[in-house]
């Protein structure tokens, strides 16, 4: 059975974005970037909540930027099958589609479909949404040290314990530490 990852980088005061709305502390150095190249080839569709979408959109024409030097990420991300959860927007780009139903149900047949990679989730009301109900199997936190003091934090806030198994850590040069973690079940 495809597991259901969540994925994303955060603060050391675990927030995805700052007070701002801004991210620009998680612009990856080479040796990440290159980690993530690597994470997105294991992944087999996407699931993003609208503002992650809009942000990704980047990605559908960069490589119409000629002083972009990583478009490896674009020529991976492109044509990778995404499911949007909205319900602001009427249509979508590229190989991504609006979901039909709720979380539950889209995980639940995507994880009955046969196919290969992981069925990723990214966003976090998208992914709070998903550890509040138990879909998801694995925490994969990229953690820059930064202190950005709020914004919207990477685990959601709910009213139940999960308890988790240290799989994989790895420290890079830019020391950003990226931990991930099976839910114990």
């Amino acid at each position: 059975m495809r597991k259901v990852t969540y994925s994303m980088s955060v603060s050391l005061d675990g927030y995805i974005v700052g007070p701002d709305g801004g991210f620009d502390w998680t612009v990856p150095d080479d040796d990440v970037f290159r980690f993530w190249i690597d994470e997105i080839q294991e992944v087999g569709v996407h699931l993003l909540g609208r503002r992650l979408y809009e942000t990704m959109l980047y990605w559908e024409t960069a490589d119409q930027d000629p002083s972009l030097d990583k478009l490896e990420w674009a020529a991976l991300w492109n044509p990778l099958p995404k499911v949007v959860f909205s319900t602001t927007l009427s249509a979508v780009r590229g190989a991504a589609r609006l979901a039909s139903g709720g979380l539950a149900e889209e995980i639940e047949r995507l994880r009955a479909e046969p196919g290969e990679g992981d069925i990723a989730i990214g966003g976090a009301t998208l992914a709070a949404e998903a550890a509040a109900s138990g879909l998801i199997d694995e925490y994969q936190v990229m953690v820059y040290p930064v202190l950005v003091g709020g914004g919207i934090p990477f685990f959601p806030r709910h009213e139940r314990q999960v308890d988790l198994e240290l799989v994989e850590t790895r420290t890079f040069s830019s020391r950003v530490v990226y931990l991930r973690y099976r839910v114990a079940r």
